[in-house]
């Protein structure tokens, strides 16, 4: 008997996941590994199993592509901070020690994202490798995340639980130095466990600096 060409645009059925998920995850990979240039949509397609077609057909260009990337990730992210914040945004009521932890927790929460998911550090260090092109992904996938964060600080401080007149300033060093550590563990320099460990204490000790001493 002889079996239907597959049409074009249609997938293989190797992987249970979605088509798009597919195709996207596959993406994320590439370009975070070699950035927006480097990579074609017919190498996203064989990544992910499917034809060059399917890839447009479920993302468009390729500049869509990218973007939609940034998209999914930004999502999954968005998820955990957004849940995180509200459960500090709770704990400013009772207090500048619980609305500490509150805060501990919540830039732990970011840690833990960013060390499970080290290709998000790769795609947007690739991606600020050159600011001056695709800077709407910040505007729509950075920006949204560090004024959550920025706004919890500022009703911390009306609350009278710390003082903090440069939120986004805090806000940004703190994104740099997760990146800068999740870099340091794909570089695979000592023991993870110890980097992991060290690491935390470190933003944990930062955070006690700026906000545990005593207040005007």
């Amino acid at each position: 008997m002889t079996m239907p060409r597959r049409r074009p645009g249609r997938p293989r059925r190797d992987d249970q996941r979605p088509t798009r998920d597919l195709v996207l995850a596959a993406a994320t990979a590439l370009f975070a590994e070699r950035g927006f240039d480097a990579v074609s949509v017919r190498d996203v397609a064989a990544a992910a199993g499917v034809d060059a077609a399917t890839v447009v057909h479920h993302t468009g260009t390729k500049a869509q592509l990218y973007d939609a990337c940034f998209a999914r990730v930004f999502s999954a992210e968005r998820e955990v901070i957004e849940a995180a914040g509200e459960r500090a945004r709770a704990a400013l009521s009772a207090g500048p020690h619980d609305a500490l932890r509150a805060l501990h927790d919540l830039l732990d929460v970011f840690v833990d994202f960013l060390e499970d998911r080290p290709e998000t550090t790769a795609l947007w260090l690739r991606r600020w490798l050159e600011p001056q092109r695709h800077g709407e992904l910040d505007r729509r996938y950075a920006a949204p995340l560090y004024g959550l964060v920025e706004e919890l600080l500022v009703a911390a401080a009306e609350a009278g639980a710390l003082t903090e007149p440069t939120p986004h300033v805090t806000v940004r060093s703190l994104v740099w130095a997760v990146h800068g550590h999740v870099v340091a563990l794909a570089a695979g320099s000592g023991s993870d466990a110890r980097e992991r460990r060290e690491f935390r204490a470190f933003v944990h000790r930062f955070l006690d600096a700026l906000y545990a001493g005593p207040r005007p």
